[in-house]
């Protein structure tokens, strides 16, 4: 079927304006992504419902799938979500955390080594929360440490760490729907090497990983979280087992070893160095199609190991172990069908002439510099009301990289942007699955993790939105550090000024 391509005006944009309304609307952005590709689909062929479904079915989504980089980047995710269930299910995660836990006496130490579990359980951000958060918070209620400084600490090293690693689902997910967005473009750029670049710019999930161990160091605390603290001392046995009611506990198997965690690992990465360092890896550029199917036959590999060694030791048998790895399979269905709506919904932009339209306003006087900056503010503000990092890159990565080209805008620091400006409205959203997750594996209400977490995501929001300005100018990965001294410099100043009160009310 063929159908008269509209000109590129601002009846273009009408999808994106659906798309946005219905996603912040219903808080679900699969119902916004999908009402925004019908309304695409209708302006392109009409009102007539049977030619807008068949169209849909057979010249969109269909075409989507057959498309050899979208069934890769599928078949990748798949491997990865069989794997990452079976290492959550496995026992291994809590076996790890344990061995950690039983050398700890003090409050610090204790804090540190769940913020160092959270970044070494980096494979699932779902997943962390319900094995980091069950595992130290007996050990939290022990030495009085409040229960939303557990899911504090949880919540900045699930998302946070998972978003700057490019080989988990995090990155595998961000890395397609940049890579539709250049070849949409006709831009010759491997979107593998543009988020690796763009690592140093995402200035957020940096901030928030790294203030962890300087609030410990500094010894701590402000707003509703100095409150919680100073609850949490206060708490008596009673109390603290009253709160143990109903709490969601991690998968933990007598059996299960640490080694359930380190060894697939190490197998994945011998697996991939063993198929990609002939290739001349990382020296030479590598083809994305080897790379997706090295890094699915390494995710494989790592599954097949775990598996075995659950059998070996008695934890699982090998049938369910499969059981296991076909569910995880399963669950990433939800993430597929974000990824096809989304490609789906970029290429029909490109029909419509969306990008070009947005690219040819930006270019009639937004200034280039700002570009990064209003990302990230956008960005926040869509992953706070939807509760969805991953559908807010669906959404801004086709209005933000065509208008980065079109304005001349650094690439990188705006693919940063982006990234920061979703996690950090993931952090501010009472609604988000991380806030949900992280305050249910701490044994915490939801709303009270929100509240204490509010004032540090601010504060690393603050910081994040004034560094996009000015690498906006000047993309320099410099900002970083300068971002990190400026955070230690604040919460310096905050110890401080609570010394001077403390003075003061003596």
């Amino acid at each position: 079927m063929t159908h008269t391509v509209p000109n590129a005006d601002i009846t273009s944009i009408i999808p994106i304006v659906i798309t946005l309304g219905l996603s912040l609307g219903t808080r679900n952005v699969v119902i916004g992504l999908f009402a925004g590709v019908v309304s695409a689909v209708v302006m392109l062929v009409g009102f007539n419902p049977l030619d807008v479904m068949s169209t849909l079915v057979k010249d969109q989504l269909v075409t989507t799938l057959s498309n050899s980089y979208n069934a890769g980047v599928i078949v990748l995710l798949v491997f990865i979500g069989g794997f990452v269930t079976l290492m959550e299910k496995s026992g291994g995660g809590p076996a790890f955390a344990l061995s950690i836990v039983r050398k700890i006496s003090s409050t610090g130490r204790a804090q540190l080594a769940a913020w160092c579990a959270g970044i070494f359980i980096f494979y699932s951000d779902l997943g962390t929360p319900l094995i980091v958060g069950p595992v130290f918070r007996p050990l939290f209620d022990k030495l009085k440490i409040s229960r939303e400084k557990l899911a504090f600490i949880v919540d900045s090293t699930s998302s946070p760490v998972a978003i700057l690693v490019p080989f988990i689902g995090w990155g595998i997910y961000i890395i397609s729907l940049i890579q539709k967005e250049f070849d949409g473009a006709g831009q010759d750029l491997s979107a593998l090497d543009s988020f690796i670049q763009a690592i140093p710019f995402q200035f957020y999930a940096i901030l928030a990983i790294f203030i962890v161990p300087v609030l410990i160091y500094a010894n701590l605390d402000f707003g509703p979280m100095a409150e919680a603290e100073k609850t949490a001392k206060r708490a008596t046995e009673h109390s603290i087992s009253e709160q143990n009611k109903d709490n969601i506990q991690a998968f933990s198997h007598s059996k299960a070893r640490a080694s359930f965690v380190f060894i697939p690992l190490l197998i994945m990465a011998t697996v991939l160095c063993a198929i990609l360092l002939p290739l001349g890896f990382p020296f030479e550029k590598v083809a994305g199609s080897t790379f997706r199917a090295a890094l699915s036959s390494a995710y494989f590999f790592a599954a097949l190991s775990l598996m075995f060694m659950m059998a070996y030791y008695g934890v699982r048998t090998l049938t369910e172990g499969i059981g296991l790895y076909l569910q995880g399979m399963g669950n990433m269905m939800q993430v597929a069908i974000v990824l096809i709506l989304a490609w789906t919904f970029s290429g029909l932009g490109k029909e419509l002439g969306t990008a070009n339209y947005i690219a040819e306003q930006a270019q009639q006087g937004f200034p280039y510099w700002l570009l990064p900056a209003v990302a990230f503010v956008l960005s926040g503000i869509i992953s706070f009301s939807t509760g969805s990092s991953w559908g807010t890159f669906a959404i801004m990565f086709p209005l933000m990289i065509p208008t980065a080209f079109a304005i001349e805008a650094s690439l990188v620091v705006s693919i940063g942007a982006v990234l920061s400006g979703g996690l950090f409205g993931d952090h501010c959203s009472p609604i988000s699955e991380t806030t949900i997750l992280s305050s249910t594996g701490s044994g915490c209400h939801q709303f009270e993790h929100f509240r204490t977490q509010l004032p540090y995501a601010l504060t690393n929001g603050t910081i994040a939105l004034c560094c996009f300005i000015f690498a906006g100018f000047n993309p320099q990965t410099y900002w970083i550090f300068i971002a990190l001294a400026v955070q230690i410099s604040i919460l310096y100043l905050i110890v401080n000024l609570q010394k001077f009160r403390l003075k003061q009310a003596k």
